[in-house]
């Protein structure tokens, strides 16, 4: 009689889960970032690999402004109303395989309604698509505040009339549309300052759409990526199944979720060889940050620790963030571990002055206890030069070097690193200057290694600097 107590009790409570997956959702790293950036993007591309969970991520953040059931972490736009809303896909069958079933459950099961990211309470009056077996055209879902949200079903293959005319508060394209669709949609949502966000894998290329978020981003865009590692629930077995399946030029995209681009990638190499499991760092390997500054584009950290006795460089903290004050950012920067010692590279903009202070924004930093270097970044000179310039594919060059010899590694747990590196490219031979805080912050670091430091020997700047060097 207990036994059948308790799983009575575990079937009540795998069904109430089941029906209401909206509570239970955790989201991985890329998924939170992903809705985290809507705060300030009224565009969002999420360009992943497959089977990393690129519908569901969708789902949920559809659920979410749907019903107005924001969760404590939640830190992207909200909504104070109910919504009017587009699901929209390649086709009708495409739509209900894969949108319909992630939002209300699997559509040719009644009995699975509600089990998907909606909570089965809060599904209303449901239109069926016309020539269309268990398709929705459109749903009512019950709003925080009494009212009813309405979501409408549409797909690329209607054509681009059938995105016309109506105002919209969101709409989630799963599958990459046409421009001219993607265009129509972003149109349907300016009166009412509103969303479109897509989510999709890359199958077709640099096309104009990807070019629009990749080399072209504008202010009130955001680009989310994620591959295999960024997916909890991928094993290794499951991966070499999917891998030895595919043909072998489709394995990057599949696996990275990267347009393929060939050559124009900065750094061809397989980020596998570069992450490691994070560890604490020696206190004898000496460390150093560098630092890229930015206002609209984020200001960037990161922390390296090199292994002089094998020449390792260990890339093992980040840090970026938008939209805020060199105090601010001295915050974050303070609050690492080893802050007191670790000196921090900037480049020459850290010269500019503050149109309002007058003050330099390295002297901002200064003032706020940020380690800065006294002098703004150099390569390292060449022999029997004094001054080693600026030259950044200097300092590419030494990174991949290191790369392909084994002597870079960047700690596994770094997602906004990562995903700056599979992004980082060029066209026709130059830099896209798109996304690289992060890229620029590991160069000056890198570059600087002459000037890393350990708690328990500090430097002697004027010793190791020369005479030539300015000290401001």
């Amino acid at each position: 009689m207990q036994n059948e107590r308790i799983s009575e009790i575990l079937d009540t409570l795998g069904k109430r889960r089941s029906e209401n997956r909206l509570n239970y959702y955790k989201p991985y790293k890329f998924q939170e970032n992903f809705h985290d950036s809507g705060k300030d993007a009224n565009q969002r591309l999420l360009m992943a690999a497959n089977r990393v969970g690129k519908s569901y991520v969708g789902a949920m953040e559809m659920a979410i402004h749907l019903t107005g059931q924001y969760p404590d972490w939640w830190k992207g736009k909200k909504f104070d109303k109910p919504i009017k809303a587009w699901v929209c896909g390649a086709s009708n069958e495409t739509t209900r395989d894969i949108c319909q079933k992630e939002l209300f459950g699997q559509p040719d099961n009644p009995r699975d309604r509600g089990r998907g990211s909606i909570p089965k309470h809060l599904i209303g009056e449901t239109t069926r698509k016309p020539g269309v077996p268990n398709a929705h055209s459109s749903v009512l879902v019950k709003h925080t505040t009494g009212g009813w949200s309405r979501v409408a079903f549409k797909a690329y293959e209607m054509g681009a009339e059938k995105f016309m005319g109506e105002s919209i508060d969101l709409v989630w394209l799963d599958e990459e549309p046409s421009q001219e669709i993607y265009s129509q949609c972003i149109t349907r949502t300016l009166d009412r300052r509103g969303m479109v966000y897509l989510t999709f894998t890359p199958e077709s290329g640099m096309t104009e759409v990807v070019q629009n978020f990749t080399t072209n981003l504008k202010p009130k865009q955001a680009l989310i990526t994620a591959n295999w590692n960024d997916a909890g629930h991928l094993t290794e077995d499951m991966k070499e199944q999917i891998l030895s399946a595919l043909p072998p030029h489709e394995r990057e995209l599949r696996s990275k979720g990267i347009p393929m681009i060939g050559s124009g990638l900065v750094f061809p190499i397989d980020e596998e060889s570069l992450a490691c499991e994070p560890f604490q760092i020696p206190d004898h390997f000496a460390r150093i940050a560098g630092l890229d500054f930015g206002y609209d584009h984020p200001t960037a950290v990161v922390w390296v620790a090199w292994d002089r006795d094998e020449d390792i460089v260990y890339v093992y903290d980040c840090y970026k963030m938008s939209k805020q004050t060199p105090d601010y950012h001295a915050t974050h920067i303070n609050e690492r571990e080893g802050s007191h010692f670790i000196p921090i590279a900037f480049p020459h903009d850290g010269y500019q002055h503050d149109k309002g202070s007058g003050i330099t924004l390295a002297e901002q930093y200064r003032q706020a206890h940020v380690n800065m270097l006294p002098f703004h970044f150099e390569n390292p000179p060449a022999l029997g030069e004094k001054r080693g310039g600026n030259s950044v594919e200097a300092g590419l060059m030494e990174m991949l070097t290191r790369m392909e010899q084994g002597k870079f590694k960047v700690f596994n747990t770094l997602y906004d690193w990562f995903e700056e590196f599979r992004l980082y490219h060029r066209k026709d031979g130059k830099l896209i200057k798109i996304k690289d805080d992060i890229m620029s912050a590991t160069r000056y670091a890198t570059m600087s290694l002459r000037y890393a430091d350990t708690e328990t020997s500090k430097w002697n700047k004027k010793g190791r600097l020369g005479p030539d060097v300015a000290i401001v």
